[in-house]
């Protein structure tokens, strides 16, 4: 601790300052004001110093001892304590702002859920209001709610800052959404007309999707894209009781039909799992995170299922088997298994049986509701 503390603007003068100054222009040492004011040597080393608190014992000491009021050292200790937490807060804000810094302030705006300003202080306060935390520094946490592997070093601090915010953000607008009691059992009987959907428009299928996913208890939501977050993806329980629901959040850049459908029943998997005290995240590559799940046998199991729903392994087998990966063959195939021709093509890219240059005319893309309108049709509002 020092006698003056400072930031950009404001400098806080601990009442020990002055003490020094006295002390240094009276050639008069520490040992011997020890003795004037009826104390240590320690204690009057701790004043000059600033360590030491005052009280009204200190302020009577002070005052005979230098022939001025108490209320002369009452006033400067006070007004020391509101200068020293005025130049606290402002040295948080500097941490805070750049941590602002390094989000895409943006995305909340388009989200409606904080207001536009230009204020960097003010963008700071809305960002902790509706992140629910009492600073922006908080994101910066490798273990807040994204975890990373203490042994990677090459996380990037603007990685964690997003994914946190990211996650968040999701969490956010996932308790916002009244769905009916959780019941999977409904979801399950669901997911072949789920599957279906991959053949109908996207203005279709999205309002149907969260009809399903509502009366199942899941909050289904479609999350902006945060830059540098490295996350697309997450499923976390949320609520108690009879207010538990359950919320599967993927991000606007799953726009081409295969990414989508696959992301969607890789992460339904994720549901049907039931890790009730995790959140289950998909990065986008290898960001270091952690988990105390065993993320790797978690994601092959949802992996395997998503791939295993949307095309059987009997009828996939079978259509490997012609050996003809023309338009017009995957065309018929996606037709007589009942789902879009993209999906088998994405398939097929992946298992290395096409390039990935190729049949991408066969996938539909996806354009997703702008983020205000996204967000408020979601569903109801609690």
């Amino acid at each position: 601790m020092s006698t003056k503390v400072s930031s950009e603007t404001t400098i806080a003068f601990h009442p020990g300052y002055y003490v020094k100054q006295y002390l240094d222009s009276q050639q008069m040492t520490q040992k011997e004001l020890a003795d004037r004011l009826n104390t240590t040597e320690k204690n009057v080393s701790q004043l000059v110093n600033g360590k030491l608190k005052l009280n009204e014992d200190w302020y009577s000491r002070l005052a005979f001892a230098f022939g001025t009021s108490e209320a002369l050292w009452r006033n400067l200790h006070q007004q020391y304590q509101m200068d020293l937490a005025r130049v606290q807060r402002e040295k948080e804000l500097a941490k805070e702002e750049e941590i602002l810094s390094k989000l895409d302030y943006s995305l909340w705006t388009n989200l409606g859920v904080v207001k536009e300003t230009r204020q960097k202080a003010e963008k700071v306060d809305e960002l902790k209001r509706y992140l629910r935390i009492s600073s922006l520094t908080v994101l910066a946490n490798r273990d807040f709610l994204v975890q990373y592997r203490t042994a990677v070093k090459n996380v990037d601090e603007v990685n964690v800052i997003s994914a946190n915010a990211w996650v968040q953000t999701a969490m956010n607008i996932g308790d916002q959404l009244v769905v009916s009691p959780l019941n999977l059992t409904f979801l399950k009987e669901h997911l072949a007309e789920i599957r279906s959907l991959s053949l109908t428009e996207q203005d279709v299928f999205i309002p149907r999707l969260k009809e399903i996913f509502s009366q199942a208890g899941v909050a289904f939501v479609v999350v902006p894209h945060l830059k540098k977050s490295g996350i697309s993806r997450a499923v976390k329980w949320l609520g108690k009781g009879q207010k538990e629901k359950v919320l599967l959040a993927i991000n606007d850049r799953q726009k081409s039909s295969d990414l989508f459908w696959f992301a969607l029943f890789h992460e339904i998997r994720h549901v049907f799992q039931q890790k009730t005290s995790h959140i289950i995240i998909f990065s986008d590559g290898n960001h270091g995170i952690a988990s105390a799940l065993k993320l790797e046998k978690l994601e092959q199991d949802a992996d395997d299922f998503a791939a295993n729903t949307l095309i059987s392994p009997a009828d996939y087998a079978r259509f490997l088997k012609k050996g003809t990966f023309t338009a017009a063959a995957v065309s018929a195939f996606a037709s007589e298994i009942g789902i879009q021709p993209g999906i088998v093509v994405g398939r097929l890219q992946r298992d290395g049986h096409l390039e990935f240059s190729q049949l991408n005319q066969l996938k539909q893309h996806y354009e997703f509701l702008p983020p205000k309108a996204a967000l408020s049709s979601v569903g109801e509002r609690n």
